[in-house]
């Protein structure tokens, strides 16, 4: 007999009743979760077709009665979004790349270096995942606007949006449980053959460590991608501003039509991410969960 427990018992699901029981619920939650998530982004992409008269129509229609495709081309020219999206891709790659660095040597050395006090070290890392980020707006804010000892102010400059994604306790601890499922025969052999813990980390454990670096690229993309509340923040000057902020400033000077046009736009890019790389960001979580 087996010992797996489901919600549905494999006798219930022999019967004909039970099959039928059994996909028609199975339809109607895939349906209903389906409508709950895609049902806003068709609604965003939908009413950006729509013209102005049939956008302020009460109540709103399902479906566009005709299309308008140039508004999407209207909102890329009139709100300037290829320099907003190639501002957000400079801030985006800019924190990866820091944080690759960073966090990985931050990870690494946690898991096989074994500083001094190196548990109480992690322990209070994830504590700050337990502080509201909106807690944290303040003083970080008044940290970039004169930053100790440098005595820099870092807004409107690409280093106040770098800066702060490097300190991500959620991408280190991630990566410190991949690199505990790393044998300890691997480091030790690489030592008996000469090299040092700088070549064994490139040569050895980067290189088994791409799912989990794809996810944490992954998060730190979107992460600044999708961010709104720190760039509105920071910066001010127009020409530096990210997709999200931009948009919110421009979004008083055209049609609301126009508007969703261009978020929707926006959304693209970090849908494309998910659905290109979605199977990695799942074998990413679960690599390091077994060791051995």
């Amino acid at each position: 007999m087996s010992s797996t427990r489901t919600l549905i018992s494999p006798t219930q699901l022999a019967s004909r009743r039970g099959r039928i029981l059994y996909r028609t619920v199975l339809t109607l939650v895939v349906t209903t979760f389906t409508l709950v998530f895609l049902g806003p982004l068709y609604w965003m992409a939908s009413n950006g077709l729509k013209s102005t008269e049939e956008f302020a129509r009460i109540p709103p229609t399902t479906f566009p009665q005709a299309l308008h495709p140039e508004n999407y081309t209207s909102a890329w020219e009139v709100m300037d979004l290829s320099h907003l999206l190639l501002n957000t891709l400079w801030y985006a790659f800019g924190a990866l790349a820091f944080q690759l660095v960073l966090d990985v040597a931050a990870a690494y050395s946690l898991s096989k270096l074994r500083p001094v006090f190196g548990k109480a070290i992690l322990g209070m890392m994830l504590a700050t995942l337990m502080i509201p980020a909106t807690v944290l707006v303040v003083p970080q804010y008044l940290t970039v606007l004169d930053v100790p000892i440098f005595q820099r102010n870092l807004l409107n400059s690409p280093w106040v949006i770098w800066l702060p994604s490097v300190t991500n306790a959620f991408n280190i601890f991630l990566l410190k449980r991949f690199f505990d499922s790393v044998p300890q025969e691997l480091l030790d052999a690489s030592a008996i053959d000469g090299a040092s813990q700088m070549r064994t980390l490139w040569s050895v454990v980067l290189p088994i460590s791409r799912p989990i670096l794809g996810v944490v690229s992954i998060f730190a993309v979107v992460g600044v991608w999708k961010d709104f509340l720190w760039p509105m923040l920071t910066l001010n000057d127009p020409t530096k501003q990210t997709l999200n902020v931009g948009i919110y400033s421009l979004a008083s000077g055209v049609p609301e039509n126009w508007l969703l046009a261009a978020i929707a736009m926006a959304s693209v890019p970090t849908l494309l991410i998910f659905l290109i790389f979605q199977r990695n960001i799942m074998s990413g979580l679960t690599a390091g969960g077994l060791k051995g």
